[in-house]
């Protein structure tokens, strides 16, 4: 990538200093291709595979049993299934977890057969205990998806608005609510690849999403944001202190290369403590982690070479209209 030097300052109390410039707004039609090809495989795949719902959205049963000394102790996953399907379960998913315990989720909810999955459990393990037993109907798992969704309707819708409102001051060159629009772009460019993801890690490795996961995509959504703002921040500071002598597309990527360092590092130091979480963290957490881990990478790469060259985009197509 091409660089070039400019004398700018940094706030007009101290004097200038020489400044290396990144030509990234010039480079805008690459990152276009490359979030694009993204999107397309993520709409493909969702199209394809769909997620692999939780019981929270399914509805079903999750019950915990503990296993003094884990499977060295005699049981194996293998025999716990073979168990489970001499009562008729046959869709059971077993997941081992680090505290020498195990998890059993399984699309049914109906109260006998639960006592015969428990009963069975005890005939066939005695050394095990069980130590968790949730069911959740069909009536709640649809409430659960129906308000999943209206939670990032609402957050997406907010948060336009609110940008919009923010940059009332800089309506020119490029109206204020095109800030909020451009931010919202980048926010559904996040989520979808988020999503996208996470689709082919449930057709391909069984990883299934709930309400955690929407927890995930809405933290998203605040932490992307954030990352805009800063850069849309500083084009704001930068038109009003004299960008009229420079054109926006100059003030914009004068503006990212002046905040691409500080929105690098603050990702990196979320990144870097999300892996540890996701490493060392227990079982129940981990597709958590990792959709924030996922969402805040792509969330970062979008507040810097997507959100603000949509801008100039915008700005250039409203020029060469009139």
């Amino acid at each position: 990538m091409r660089t070039s030097h400019i004398r700018i300052a940094e706030n007009h109390n101290f004097p200038l200093t020489l400044y290396r410039m990144y030509k990234i707004i010039n480079k805008r039609k690459y990152f276009y291709v490359f979030s694009g090809a993204l999107v397309l495989l993520s709409v493909i795949a969702l199209s394809a595979w769909g997620l692999k719902y939780g019981l929270d959205f399914t509805g079903g049963t999750l019950a915990e049993f503990s296993a003094k000394g884990g499977p060295a102790s005699g049981w194996q996953i293998d025999e716990v299934k073979g168990a489970l399907k001499e009562v008729g379960i046959e869709d059971a998913v077993i997941t081992p977890t680090q505290s020498n315990s195990f998890l059993i989720r399984y699309g049914n909810s109906d109260d006998g057969k639960n006592k015969a999955v428990l009963a069975k459990m005890r005939e066939k393990f005695p050394e095990i205990k069980n130590t968790r037993l949730d069911y959740i109907g069909p009536s709640i798992s649809s409430e659960l998806k129906k308000k999943a969704f209206w939670a990032l309707g609402i957050a997406v819708v907010g948060i336009a608005l609110y940008i919009a409102y923010a940059f009332r001051q800089v309506s020119r060159p490029v109206g204020s609510w095109k800030y909020g629009v451009g931010a919202v772009i980048a926010l559904v460019h996040d989520v979808l690849i988020t999503v996208g993801i996470f689709s082919v890690l449930g057709h391909f490795l069984n990883i299934e999403v709930d309400t955690s996961f929407i927890a995930a995509l809405l933290t998203i959504l605040g932490f992307s944001v954030h990352d805009t703002i800063v850069v849309y921040d500083r084009t704001r500071e930068n038109l009003m202190r004299g960008g009229s002598k420079e054109e926006f597309e100059e003030t914009v990527n004068r503006s990212l290369n002046e905040t691409m360092a500080r929105s690098i590092n603050t990702s990196l130091t979320v990144i870097i403590t999300l892996l540890a979480i996701f490493i060392f963290g227990g079982e129940t957490i981990k597709n958590f982690t990792l959709a924030l881990l996922i969402g805040i990478t792509f969330g970062t790469y979008s507040s810097i070479f997507v959100a603000s060259a949509l801008m100039v985009d915008w700005w250039k197509y409203s020029v060469n209209s009139k």
